[in-house]
């Protein structure tokens, strides 16, 4: 037993490929209303929201904080520090998973090494706070030494890479 639709429900049929069927009015620039303009504006297009920001100074670029000039400083200064074992520094190795600069300009420098047992392991987060704290402006240094993520040679710059012939 089939099912029939019941009869209380209008059905449409799509028009045969012959009929012809009138296209909807195209939508226009002109047509376009702004729900914010009062139906008696004269419907000229307002440009006032540019005029703050082409108007607007570019930010002071900050001391302090992430993308600031001594989060970058702290990053050369890191760039200086090369692996005994392998002519990379260790940034560009991808030992140093984060560089952080707070607003008391106090640095804080997420690390890992190659591998636990890596000969480097007693002395270089000691090096690594050292020459963080060096970098004129900061005001104290701290290193966390950490394992997970484990590193692995993917996390090398390109830079690294093309030196160690891995490119």
């Amino acid at each position: 037993m089939m099912n029939k639709p019941s009869d209380d429900k209008e059905f449409v049929a799509a028009p045969a490929p012959g009929d012809a069927v009138a296209k909807p009015p195209r939508a226009r620039v002109e047509d376009a209303h702004d729900p914010d303009e009062s139906a008696g504006d004269s419907g000229e297009r307002k440009r006032d929201y540019l005029e703050g920001f082409l108007a607007a100074k570019p930010a002071e670029d900050a001391e302090t904080g992430a993308g600031g000039a001594l989060q970058q400083a702290v990053i050369n200064a890191l760039k200086e520090i090369y692996d005994p074992e392998i002519p990379v520094n260790i940034y560009d190795l991808g030992l140093i998973y984060g560089v952080e600069v707070d607003d008391e300009a106090d640095a804080i420098v997420t690390m890992t090494l190659t591998t636990p047992h890596c000969p480097v392991a007693e002395s270089m987060p000691g090096e690594v706070e050292l020459r963080a704290a060096s970098v004129p402006g900061i005001r104290d240094a701290e290193v966390n030494l950490v394992w997970d993520p484990p590193w692995s040679p993917d996390k090398m710059s390109d830079e690294a890479r093309l030196e160690l012939g891995m490119l």
